[in-house]
């Protein structure tokens, strides 16, 4: 049997670059020798493809970007080839391609935009497609279609542009603390928890710096929880993980050093609860059109009420990450959750 050749996309355009070479390296480390190749397709920090050839551990400590082991690599327009065009000493060449894989945290790569370009390239794709992936990275317009289906969504505002007026009639009527996040970003870059009203200006400015759009948040009692869904129509869930903070909230430096926070998987509560945490990540996941996997964050309410925070449709894909956490909790282990993506998007004659 020949093996499949599986591009991975890693690095990219966005403040998660490195998250992002972790999620790819681990990912790259795990397939399935026997049945894939991994075909590895960097993106800089400015926005260049390269096909890359080099030791995979270079990826994972950021020297990957060697001349030598670089081709600049575009993925080809024609729907019915699926190729990746190498632009090579002025000649082009192609290395076929039979699924994609975007292993690329934030925008340009969790927003849509690259799942537009390989649907265009007509090749299968793994995880979320274009318009799920632009819901789940809008913030706002995510927590409208979950509110329609009755999942319970923090009050909000969405402002376009430095509305100091607007801001604070939504305080003065919603209370403080409260959260004040780019529209569209992802790792909590550009959040903060605002405690008072001198405090906003700064806050929002902050996140005006990481989109165009940013929405004041009401705070959340109690703390967060997450459920891994994976699958199309029939659904699998992990085991339900709670955050323990000490202080603060989740932010960028806790979610990837765990400084002062823990994470407990399965989470500390009753399992009728968890499997009500379970239901409302499905409903949340069908509302936004999901498809392949994505991560489902939750508050779960000192009154035990569930609310919707967001989805991450590429959420971190370490083997200590918190998605593949959730599902070795259920009995996956990371090579097997690798194997269920990728076959599932394969034509079955080809697996």
């Amino acid at each position: 049997m020949s093996k499949q050749n599986i591009a991975v996309f890693f690095g990219g355009k966005s403040p998660e670059y490195h998250v992002s070479l972790e999620s790819a390296y681990s990912v790259i480390c795990n397939l399935n020798r026997e049945k894939y190749h991994p075909v590895m397709v960097g993106i800089t920090k400015e926005g260049n493809w390269f096909y890359y050839t080099g030791n995979v551990e270079k990826i994972k400590n950021d020297t990957w970007q060697d001349g030598k082991d670089c081709v600049p690599a575009v993925l080809s327009p024609a729907s019915s080839e699926g190729k990746l065009l190498l632009l090579k000493d002025g000649q082009i060449e192609f290395v076929q391609i039979d699924a994609a894989f975007p292993v690329l945290h934030g925008s340009n790569g969790e927003d849509g935009t690259i799942q537009g370009l390989i649907a265009l390239a007509g090749i299968p794709l793994v995880g979320c497609g274009v318009l799920s992936s632009a819901l789940c990275m809008d913030k706002d317009r995510a927590h409208k279609l979950a509110g329609l289906e009755g999942v319970r969504v923090p009050k909000s505002l969405v402002i376009q542009k430095a509305d100091e007026e607007a801001v604070a009639d939504f305080a003065q009527n919603t209370g403080y603390p409260l959260f004040v996040k780019p529209v569209k970003a992802g790792s909590s870059f550009g959040v903060t928890k605002v405690e008072r009203p001198e405090d906003m200006k700064k806050a929002v400015e902050l996140a005006f710096l990481y989109d165009d759009q940013v929405i004041v948040e009401e705070n959340i009692e109690g703390f967060e929880v997450g459920c891994a869904v994976l699958g199309w129509e029939e659904l699998i869930t992990g085991e339900v993980d709670e955050i323990e903070l000490s202080g603060g909230f989740f932010d960028f430096t806790e979610k990837y050093t765990l400084k002062t926070s823990a994470i407990h998987v399965p989470a500390r509560i009753s399992r009728e609860k968890a499997m009500e945490i379970k239901e409302t990540a499905k409903t949340i996941y069908r509302a936004l059109g999901c498809a392949g996997f994505a991560r489902v964050d939750m508050f779960l309410t000192p009154q035990g009420e569930i609310v919707f925070n967001e989805v991450n449709t590429i959420p971190g894909f370490t083997e200590h990450s918190r998605y593949p956490g959730m599902m070795k909790a259920a009995g996956y282990s990371f090579g097997e959750l690798l194997e269920k993506l990728i076959a599932s998007v394969l034509p079955v004659s080809k697996v």
